[in-house]
């Protein structure tokens, strides 16, 4: 199949976003498919109010619309709201173009930790943006409970995986590093919620992998606190051997891929009870999830690493690209659906596309 993926979030961004995409067209192409990426870095750009870091496209319906048409997709997924997701949108309905969506990222509690815009608002918006897809793939299913709750439809299931030949159990450093050692790896944002990690009297050593709007105000605030930067994905394995416990503390993330990784090392995970955490983690098994994020750290050491593991083996990006293959649909209707079922490797033909999961 020739499948067009329209995202903002793209190299050389690092994050969940970016790193899903990556996965999934390389999974793609590795069956065959023709996977065209069309992303901000193919454009003049902008910085991000509040993320400077992170370039947006300037006006950039004449190239997603000139390049659409030149590629003639099977399929179109429009994977992020920005402003390239917003051009690729306008075309598919104008041209009367049928695509699919993914909701990756909360906003709108993001804006409301910022204060800028209240919660209603926003889901309004993002309402509107995912209205006319086929299918709107969210990575949980508490994901999907939250947003049919809250009127969104056509939702589908669309899973994460985790490279378990690269995150995997490996040597570990001691020399120097008072134990034990918590490990943060994300951006530094408010929405992240660094601080309920940062402050807590823990034994031992921290470690934040990352960079955002919040870096140098974090450095000031605690200055016992190693910032090591950013480290890119392909690098951050003896990071998470090194480490005893990946603490994860925010509260609005839809998935936490660095969870996943983190647990194929065999490093324990403690977090909220919260979305995200709560799909991811098998609370006394792979992780601790509790209330109190300083018990739930010092839960978390107790954890056999061996077992830790076994729970991120179940999760494989074959598998999540078997999921965003059934949710695709053709991009124009009178195609035959039974031709685009068959999207497995050697022509076998997939499981019917189930019922959107979140109309009812």
């Amino acid at each position: 199949m020739r499948i067009v993926i329209v995202t903002d979030a793209w190299e050389p961004q690092i994050n969940g976003v970016a790193n899903t995409l990556k996965a999934t067209r390389d999974c793609l192409l590795m069956r065959g498919h023709d996977v065209m990426i069309l992303s901000a870095d193919q454009i003049k750009t902008f910085a991000c109010p509040g993320y400077p870091e992170i370039r947006l496209a300037y006006r950039p319906y004449g190239m997603v619309a000139q390049a659409i048409e030149k590629f003639a997709p099977d399929c179109i997924h429009i994977a992020t709201e920005g402003p390239m997701g917003l051009a690729a949108r306008r075309y598919c309905v104008r041209k009367r173009l049928q695509f699919t969506t993914s909701y990756h990222t909360r906003f709108p509690e993001y804006l409301r930790a910022r204060s800028i815009l209240p919660l209603e608002i926003t889901y309004r918006w993002l309402k509107w943006f995912h209205a006319p897809a086929k299918r709107v793939m969210v990575s949980t299913p508490s994901i999907l409970a939250n947003l049919t709750d809250r009127g969104f439809k056509n939702l589908a299931l669309w899973g994460r995986g985790v490279d378990t030949d690269y995150f995997k159990p490996g040597p570990r450093d001691y020399a120097g590093i008072e134990r034990p050692l918590y490990l943060y790896v994300g951006r530094l944002a408010v929405e992240k919620n660094l601080d309920a990690f940062l402050k807590l009297k823990l034994p031992g050593t921290k470690w934040v992998i990352g960079d955002g709007p919040m870096r140098a105000v974090l450095e000031k605030r605690y200055p016992d606190v190693y910032f090591l930067g950013i480290k890119p994905q392909d690098r951050l394995a003896p990071y998470y051997n090194c480490a005893d416990v990946l603490v994860f503390p925010s509260r609005t993330d839809t998935f936490g891929l660095v969870m996943l990784e983190a647990m194929a090392c065999g490093v324990p995970v403690a977090a909220f009870p919260v979305e995200g955490p709560k799909d991811v983690v098998v609370d006394g098994k792979s992780g601790v999830l509790k209330e109190s994020l300083f018990s739930a750290c010092l839960r978390a050491l107790r954890l056999n690493r061996d077992e830790v593991r076994q729970h991120a083996l179940a999760y494989s990006w074959e598998a999540a690209t078997d999921h965003f293959l059934q949710n695709l649909t053709p991009a124009v209707e009178s195609k035959n659906e039974g031709f685009l079922r068959m999207v497995l490797a050697g022509g076998e033909i997939v499981r019917p596309w189930p019922q959107s999961a979140g109309s009812r």
